[in-house]
């Protein structure tokens, strides 16, 4: 995993508040390399063992409702690169199209088999394939849409240095995050002007002491946060 030199670094992201993440990520280049290393194995290693699951889930997806099995919204990873994450479709078709970018807990948009999937956070599993081609990594800020990474402030780019995450502790913080949202007379703007600052503050936190085994340990913890749901 490179970090780019400063001025290859995007103009919106030049501030003094990335500045100062930015020379702390360039001297635990080791790290990010075996970062890399480690994305790429485990991606590969897992895609092979979960293919029956994806098998599986793919004929349950099908059968409860009309659709791809896949859901592709474009989000943002490293350098503000805009993408489109996999993940297994858990709502009705076109469901961004009639409602809000975030999910609350009672919504209707989401499928029977959709709600099950979604408990034990097996719709994220595709994004294997996201972390096996780079767009991803297994610990580091989840990806927003183009909307909300708009809103960032110059501190909150500085997590756009590193690929976007499968997990981090912000994520495990807010696991219920569609629960906080349920009572909120606008979903959109509730999640901008509330849950998304007080995420940040994680994410932050762990970009600025980032390590190769800090990450480690944020993947175990976050194996015991579905088991314990």
């Amino acid at each position: 995993m490179r970090i780019k030199r400063w001025k290859k670094i995007p103009d919106d992201m030049k501030n003094n508040d990335v500045l100062q993440v930015w020379l702390s990520l360039r001297r635990k280049r080791f790290s990010l390399f075996c970062k890399r290393v480690f994305d790429v194995v485990v991606a590969l290693f897992m895609l092979i063992l979960l293919s029956p699951v994806f098998l599986v889930l793919a004929i349950a997806i099908k059968r409860d409702s009309k659709g791809p099995v896949f859901y592709r919204q474009a989000r943002v990873t490293q350098y503000g690169k805009i993408f489109r994450i996999h993940k297994f479709r858990t709502m009705v078709v076109d469901a961004d199209k009639i409602g809000s970018a975030v999910t609350v807990g009672g919504d209707s948009r989401i499928t029977k088999v959709g709600r099950k999937i979604r408990r034990l956070r097996l719709d994220e599993l595709p994004q294997l394939i996201d972390v096996f081609v780079g767009n991803m990594t297994f610990v580091g800020t989840r990806p927003e849409v183009p909307k909300y990474v708009a809103q960032y402030t110059d501190e909150m780019k500085a997590t756009l240095l590193l690929p976007a995450g499968v997990t981090s502790l912000a994520s495990i913080r807010y696991k219920d995050e569609d629960r906080l949202l349920d009572n909120a007379e606008n979903a959109d703007e509730t999640y901008v002007h509330t849950v998304l600052p007080a995420k940040m503050e994680y994410n932050l936190q762990a970009i600025r002491k980032f390590g190769f085994w800090r990450d480690i340990g944020t993947m175990f913890k976050t194996v015991f946060a579905v088991f314990k749901r």
